[in-house]
């Protein structure tokens, strides 16, 4: 889908037993694999791996240089020398990106190896597998990744599509032939690597088109969570003659378990999660056909929560499921254990009136004695469960609702608005390790009008180096949007703090943007947005390259022929100056019931390649 046209999304239909997720980010329509760069020195060299897939006295398994290999692996952002020093010695990615060579690069120097994937798009984002066009597009895309990675010695076979078959039990043959297909065209430009498709579960007759639809197919991925430790079984019973490996495999999945009287899951502890990820791997290392799995995900993602997969909090802190992990795949005890919570429980009624009080205890361990330190967050609830892994930006947090704290308790004094929030707390014992759970909780009252947005308190970050709290997301991208490059991590000459924007349009003429919105990829078709009364000012740091850059920002782009507009809008063209210069909006006379862009900005082709800095955007 054009990320730079308004969208139309589909309704995703809910198919029970299906897993219902992907860790795909969507950004304006555009999928955006899950790829991550690291810092190397020069390119790694060395001879591509010959990899087969073997069966010995009934059991299959990958040889590797003539020698027998299991997957013990993951898929994420975190380090991936912890991975290699918790015994791991796989990693997968969703697709490729322009970090790949540089990941390649590290995975070969830590003596890992990679399940490569190529990203194959989705229906419900709007792509037809009877396009013959689309499709043959797609292919070529995915021709040119095998001719420029097929070589790099880290390569351990190729990963074709992430669940693009949909959630639906019946699926369509031309889905079925654009992924055998490539996987032909793979056996024939490189027959060194195997070829896995990945499927959401395999309910319905997914098993069976792969093996009489896929014949370049040579193992079967399956993304399990709930039914994990059934699919070996159930796999046999689909027809599944093929090895198969576990792509994807954590807790229960949102859409698994049961809703409380207001309707959202309760979440395990982050101790209790631990135990799973031990037996799904002793479990599926026992099955014959099984050639290893990848638990998900290898660090931090807002998904229904803040750490429902995460095996990592968003500092990196590891979490008990790596100690586990660690366990099983080294055989070996951890040094220095994650925290341990034991209990959280609340000592009032989690449904309270708008000002409510909330009384938390929290018991709490760690396994060495070390000191540990309790940290407790409130935020509105997610309102989305079953988003299929797609991209969430984080729930607001309500920083002055915990009236105090300590590692034993919290009070809280809960919002003004009714709704559903969230009560998280982090343990971490200082040597890197932690443990988290949190608990659903409930302000009472009547439904704010349809026009109000999520209550906010402020100051609201949009962008800077708190941005993983932001609620606002930089999804929608406008205009000639191939010509935007976007670093959010740039670190060259910042206005304050490790980060900021780096943001360029390469083309000299035409015109491209890209917009922060709630909720992401949404053009006026969704409810959301924040309302963000008390707000005086919406304050920005921008500066040009050179100076002299010729700029658009505002907030508030979507007018009231949308079924669910801004309140309120402002803009301004601004000439930038070659260093940091702050700038902002009056907000004074401001209508801020519901603001769901809440910053954009816009550049036209100046006859050179635009580029500029952006830095601590807040409303205040």
């Amino acid at each position: 889908m054009n990320p730079g046209r308004f969208q139309k999304t589909r309704k995703l239909r809910v198919v029970p037993g299906l897993s219902r997720r992907r860790p795909d980010v969507t950004v304006s329509g555009m999928l955006i694999s899950m790829t991550f760069a690291f810092a190397v020195g020069a390119a790694t060299v060395g001879a591509p791996a010959e990899v087969a897939i073997a069966q010995t006295e009934g059991r299959f398994h990958f040889v590797v240089d003539g020698q027998p290999f299991r997957i013990k692996g993951s898929g994420g952002n975190a380090s991936m020398a912890l991975l290699r020093k918790a015994g791991g010695n796989t990693f997968r990615t969703w697709g490729v990106g322009d970090d790949t060579p540089a990941l390649l690069d590290e995975a070969q120097r830590l003596g890992l190896k990679v399940l490569l994937g190529i990203w194959l798009e989705h229906e419900r984002h709007g792509f037809d597998y009877d396009d013959p066009k689309r499709v043959q597009e797609q292919f070529e895309a995915a021709e040119a990744a095998v001719r420029k990675y097929r070589d790099h010695p880290a390569v351990l076979a190729w990963g074709v599509g992430n669940e693009m078959e949909g959630f639906a039990k019946q699926t369509k043959p031309s889905v079925w032939k654009a992924v055998n297909d490539i996987a032909a065209m793979i056996k024939r430009l490189d027959p060194r690597h195997p070829t896995v498709t990945v499927v959401a579960e395999i309910g319905g007759d997914r098993v069976k088109s792969i093996h009489e639809l896929c014949p370049a197919i040579d193992v079967v991925g399956v993304n399990s969570y709930g039914g994990v430790l059934s699919l070996a079984q159930r796999y046999r019973a689909a027809g599944g003659t093929k090895p198969f490996m576990v792509t994807e495999y954590g807790p229960a999945g949102p859409w698994e378990v049961p809703k409380n009287e207001w309707g959202v899951p309760s979440e395990k502890t982050s101790t209790e999660k631990a135990e799973r990820y031990r037996k799904v791997q002793t479990q599926l290392a026992a099955d014959p056909l099984c050639l290893g799995a990848f638990a998900f995900i290898w660090g931090y993602k807002q998904e229904a929560t803040a750490n429902w997969f995460g095996l990592f909090l968003s500092d990196e802190t590891r979490l008990a499921a790596v100690d586990a992990l660690t366990e099983v795949w080294t055989g070996e005890p951890v040094a220095n254990r994650s925290p341990i919570i034991e209990r959280l429980q609340l000592e009032t009624p989690a449904r309270v009136e708008p000002g409510g009080q909330i009384r938390a205890r929290l018991e709490a361990r760690d396994p060495e004695g070390d000191p540990v330190v309790a940290q407790w967050v409130l935020r509105r609830e997610d309102t989305e469960f079953a988003t299929g892994g797609d991209y969430r930006p984080t729930p607001t947090r309500y920083r002055r609702a915990v009236v105090n704290q300590s590692r034993d308790g919290a009070t809280l004094k809960m919002p003004p608005r009714p709704g559903a929030y969230r009560l998280y707390v982090y343990v971490r014992d200082g040597q890197g390790g932690g443990a988290t759970a949190n608990v659903p909780l409930q302000v009472q009252g009547p439904k704010p009008p349809p026009t109000w947005g999520a209550y906010a308190e402020l100051p609201l970050v949009v962008y800077g180096d708190d941005r993983v709290n932001s609620p606002y997301v930089p999804s929608g991208w406008m205009g000639d949007h191939k010509a935007i490059t976007l670093d959010a991590k740039h670190r060259d000459n910042c206005r304050a703090g490790p980060t900021c924007m780096k943001a360029s349009y390469r083309e000299p003429r035409g015109w491209a943007g890209v917009v922060w919105q709630d909720p992401p990829s949404d053009w006026g078709a969704k409810p959301g947005g924040h309302r963000l009364a008390g707000a005086k000012r919406l304050s920005f740091w921008a500066r040009g390259a050179q100076g002299g850059e010729r700029v658009k920002f505002g907030f508030g782009l979507l007018g009231g022929d949308k079924a669910f507009p801004d309140s309120d809008k402002a803009e301004r063209e601004i000439r930038l100056d070659g260093q940091w210069v702050r700038y902002t909006f009056d907000l004074d006379k401001k209508n801020l019931d519901r603001i769901k862009s809440g910053f954009y900005w816009v550049v036209g082709g100046q006859g050179s390649p635009v580029t500029f800095y952006l830095d601590d955007i807040r409303y205040e």
